[in-house]
């Protein structure tokens, strides 16, 4: 559990403020940088969670005495976070806009050396991508609600987490392992004349963000847990605060701060807006809708790439028939060489109705691939709950074929990438044994 909270400096950094120190110290000559380097970043998909977590987790790393300066280090190129309008939302609040955010692209090109930095995994517990090949060895810790994977070693460093639950979104597990330093800043203001007050309202937005769209506004039975209900509890506890004092300087002031003068806080509204804006793919190209929320994984020599959708198939595909149908086949072909896969799955997550429903499509691309789709099917089909899609409308190929591309209807929604991308690991390192 976590230590007691310590006392605290009397100022604070600004979320950005934060991140303008963090940017600094990362494109210093590298003489001048701090060593080692010690990064905060999320897993490759790159959704709320993980953007979100590497921030709120690096801010309290570094605030909490001992530690030093933590870079939060957002997992994709700078480009991909127009793909996200979902964060500029969350951003805004907490005085932010996505260009303060770090990125891939920002990482030197020339004098980062693998042993002068230390990595911290949020969302994730095993370096994939383009870090993985420079910086695994350099991993010292995590939080994580995702499996183990065995990866990071029981022993880790003094002072570094080894955390593991699970629960709706790895941000609750972050605000449970910083709660003491949050609270120890509760009489701390910023550098920049922001009251801790409000610094703490724009902490509190960006956590919430990722809690609630991961839970469903606290709404799924299989997703929230007694961590996300406390997490939320927290971060809402430190927003009412703000607006308590927000309303009584108001009696005072002709003109409030920026958040002040904003909207209150409200969970629905601020989950409907999340959600909304996280679901809007129409007009996109489907090369960015297959992009905007993607993970790949290596077993082996076989690559496997995992796209998740925000609409069901028919919606994605614009339900123009077999030409677009086909327009989108091409497109997650062109993906799959351009990410060098062998496997190449897409998993839908829409609400026809009101109901909440799933979609995969797994396509296997080599023969390795094709045999371990086979033993997907056999392994976990009824698992899930796999029931041919559209009379196997956008099914290709066969077992025994070069090729081989099946896409289901997934009965057992409560079953994400988190369940999914496992699986289909599992039947790639057993196939190879076949």
């Amino acid at each position: 559990m976590p230590s007691t909270p310590v006392a605290m400096s009397p100022t604070r950094a600004s979320l950005k403020g934060f991140l303008a120190t963090a940017r600094k110290a990362l494109l210093s000559p590298p003489a001048q940088r701090p060593k080692p380097l010690t990064f905060v970043v999320g897993n490759e998909s790159a959704d709320l969670d993980s953007l979100c977590s590497a921030v709120v987790f690096a801010y309290f790393r570094t605030h909490t005495p001992a530690h030093g300066l933590h870079i939060p280090l957002s997992n994709l190129p700078r480009a991909d976070l127009a793909l996200r309008p979902e964060l500029q939302a969350v951003l805004h609040p907490a005085g932010l806009k996505p260009d303060d955010l770090i990125t891939l692209c920002d990482l030197p090109r020339e004098g980062l050396h693998p042993q002068d930095t230390r990595w911290l995994l949020v969302d994730h517990n095993a370096l994939t991508g383009r870090l993985a090949a420079s910086f695994s060895g350099q991993v010292v810790g995590c939080i994580d609600h995702h499996v183990d994977e065995g990866v990071i070693p029981h022993d880790v460093p003094e002072g570094q987490p080894r955390r593991f639950a699970t629960c709706g979104s790895c941000m609750s597990l972050v605000l449970d392992h910083c709660k003491p330093t949050w609270d120890s800043l509760a009489a701390s203001a910023c550098e920049d004349g922001t009251s801790a007050a409000e610094c703490d309202a724009q902490l509190a937005h960006v956590a919430l963000a990722p809690i609630l769209i991961d839970t469903i506004n606290l709404t799924s039975k299989d997703k929230t847990t007694d961590w996300d209900v406390h997490a939320t509890e927290l971060a809402e506890s430190k927003l009412a605060s703000f607006e308590s004092q927000s309303q009584s300087r108001s009696q005072v002031q002709t003109q409030p701060s920026a958040q002040e003068d904003a909207a209150p806080y409200n969970r629905e509204t601020y989950h409907a807006t999340l959600t909304t804006l996280k679901e809007q793919i129409a007009g996109l190209p489907y090369r960015d809708v297959l992009r905007k929320d993607y993970k790949r994984w290596t077993e082996g020599s076989l690559g496997l790439g995992m796209s998740t959708v925000v609409q069901d198939l028919t919606t994605t595909t614009a339900t123009a028939g077999e030409g677009e149908r086909g327009a989108f086949v091409a497109a997650l072909r062109a993906w799959a060489g351009e990410q060098g896969l062998d496997i190449a799955a897409v998993m839908t997550v829409s609400r026809p109705g009101g109901v909440f429903t799933r979609e995969l499509l797994v396509w296997g691309l080599s023969e390795a691939g094709v045999a371990a789709v086979g033993e997907f099917r056999r392994r976990f089909a009824e698992k899930l709950g796999l029931e041919s899609w559209e009379g196997g409308g956008l099914d290709g190929g066969g077992e025994g074929e070069g090729e081989w591309r099946v896409c289901w209807r997934q009965k057992e929604v409560s079953c994400s990438r988190k369940q999914v991308g496992p699986m289909l690991r599992e039947a790639m390192r057993e196939s190879a044994k076949l």
